[in-house]
């Protein structure tokens, strides 16, 4: 039995329509209750025991397990609810379809999936194929800020021998992704009158020698040999701060800045490479004082070996869907790496689309349906 196309753009409709904009990014935002609510209702509509369960206060993530109870599934399949905020869009929970697209936070990132994902469950439930592994469809919640969906899925047992996990990939499947490092940099000067240069040192001038470090240590970082699906690191000053008014030296100034890590590389790698920078600093100059603080959050990077087995059964699955299946990386940080962690390893895989976090987001409808059909053969491959 083909996924149906209609249902699957019906759900999509639906959920791009309910607002479930991450509330711990936009106060006030509605959150993913509703979301959630929906998917369990038309899951349950469809035959298949889907259940809540609560990430945090009113957040819930929709679990469901299809086929035998006895053993481990063999796969999981997981996708996020939770979106962006949408204050830059013009009516961004009004789906709108033009030219084989469609338009509202969340199409492509990714309610596409969540509606991909469970239209392939309810094609196989419906088609009665027997199964003799089972197979696991979460949606969760809060990816776009701390992940508190899929750590509370592992924190209540859930596992698989592997798992899929849905985001935006132009229906590449995805080996690898970055991680990131949050820091935070402070320069101390010394509060004076704006009159007496003597006494005051200027802890914004500082951070000024910090920059041009930052600029020299983003050259090193694209002169080493990249990563062959990731390209190289980098790094970006995200927040500046300081000073209390103009008639006054300023005593402190501050920089919080991201980092973007490769496979093989660790927050503690970066740390450490960035106090080398600003002990360099202080070398040069006897006034300069700084200190860093990490722990501000941390992802790691993630990869998994392009000869696995799990890799080479995806490619399979999705070469008989579309012909064709690119092997590729992700600058994106995933929840992948958060199962990968927890010893279930997985690949990333989702529809075509553009506008991701924008003001003009949209899915291709089409790769949509690929999308399903390809994760009903992927499902196939691993339990049937």
């Amino acid at each position: 039995m083909p996924i149906d196309t209609q249902l699957a753009l019906k759900l999509l409709e639906e959920l791009v329509a309910i607002e479930s904009v991450n509330s711990s990014l936009v106060p006030g935002a509605l959150g993913e209750q509703h979301a959630s609510e929906h998917v369990q209702k038309f899951l349950r509509a469809h035959g298949i025991a889907a259940e809540l369960e609560d990430a945090a206060p009113h957040r819930p993530n929709v679990i469901a397990r299809i086929g035998p109870h006895n053993v481990q599934p063999a796969l999981m399949l997981v996708a996020h609810i939770d979106t962006v905020g949408a204050s830059d869009m013009p009516d961004p929970f009004m789906p709108r379809i033009r030219d084989g697209r469609m338009y509202g936070r969340g199409a492509l990132d990714i309610k596409s999936g969540v509606a991909a994902m469970c239209s392939a469950a309810v094609a196989l439930v419906e088609e009665s194929v027997p199964l003799v592994r089972a197979f696991t469809i979460a949606t969760v919640v809060d990816e776009e800020c701390n992940s508190l969906g899929t750590q509370t899925l592992l924190q209540h047992g859930y596992g698989a021998e592997a798992a899929v996990v849905l985001e935006p990939t132009n229906l590449q499947l995805v080996v690898a992704h970055k991680g990131y490092a949050w820091f935070e940099i402070v320069t101390h000067g010394r509060a004076a009158h704006g009159s007496l240069p003597g006494e005051g040192r200027d802890a914004i001038r500082m951070m000024g020698r910090v920059l041009g470090a930052l600029d020299e240590l983003e050259k090193n970082l694209a002169s080493r040999p990249p990563h062959a699906r990731l390209g190289n690191a980098s790094l970006h000053a995200s927040l500046i701060s300081g000073g209390q008014e103009l008639s006054s030296y300023p005593a402190e100034c501050r920089l919080q800045l991201e980092r973007r890590m490769v496979p093989g590389e660790t927050e503690a790698s970066v740390e450490a490479e960035l106090r080398a920078m600003l002990a360099q600093l202080e070398n040069q100059n006897p006034q300069f004082r700084s200190s860093l603080r990490a722990g501000l959050g941390s992802r790691p990077a993630y990869e998994i070996a392009e000869a696995s087995p799990l890799v080479a059964r995806a490619s399979a699955a999705i070469h008989r869907v579309c012909g064709v299946c690119e092997l590729a990386g992700m600058a994106a940080w995933t929840d992948t790496a958060l199962l990968a962690a927890m010893g279930i390893p997985g690949v990333v895989f989702g529809p075509t689309g553009r506008g991701l976090h924008g003001a003009d987001e949209y899915v291709e409808i089409d790769s949509v349906a690929k999308c399903a059909a390809a994760l009903r053969e992927i499902i196939l491959e691993f339990c049937a």
